[in-house]
């Protein structure tokens, strides 16, 4: 029996990252919150790592907005030899965000999902609303995106 691996990559802005700090130091726990981005790349990339090499016990489903971390994966399953469509690997990002990263996975024969939060609109908005943020917070990301959505346009025009 296999199991389905989840990853999400999620940075969290920094009100959330105090707020998380602050109970974690109330509560006499160690923070949960990473210190930098680096770091949280770096266990997103080794969590990564983990769930390539036990394919034969898990499946992989990968939800990153980070071009970065979707290339990571690509580049580790070619030096495996995994065929871009493994059936035990799933890459995705959030409905309406980084398109430009699910078209360009899918036209090299990867296996996509676009995912969509649900639930009560009191627990959905703030989520999307971060997700939103952190989306466009990613060093130039949006206007990168803008950019090629108006090239395809381009090219579908002409």
């Amino acid at each position: 029996m296999a199991y389905i691996f989840i990853i999400f990559y999620c940075s969290f802005p920094r009100a959330y990252m105090e707020k998380e700090r602050e109970r974690a130091k109330e509560k006499g726990y160690p923070s949960p919150i990473h210190t930098d981005k680096i770091s949280t790349d770096k266990d997103f990339d080794d969590a990564i790592s983990f769930c390539l090499d036990n394919l034969d016990k898990m499946h992989l489903f990968c939800g990153s907005h980070n071009e970065d971390s979707n290339m990571n994966l690509c580049k580790q399953m070619a030096k495996m030899g995994l065929l871009n469509d493994d059936k035990r690997i799933t890459l995705s990002q959030l409905l309406g965000m980084s398109d430009p990263i699910t078209f360009n996975l899918a036209a090299h024969g990867y296996n996509v999902a676009k995912y969509v939060p649900y639930g009560p609109i009191r627990e959905a908005m703030p989520y999307l609303i971060r997700r939103a943020k952190e989306n466009t917070s990613v060093a130039g990301q949006t206007s990168r995106e803008l950019t090629l959505i108006r090239a395809e346009i381009a090219r579908r025009k002409s």
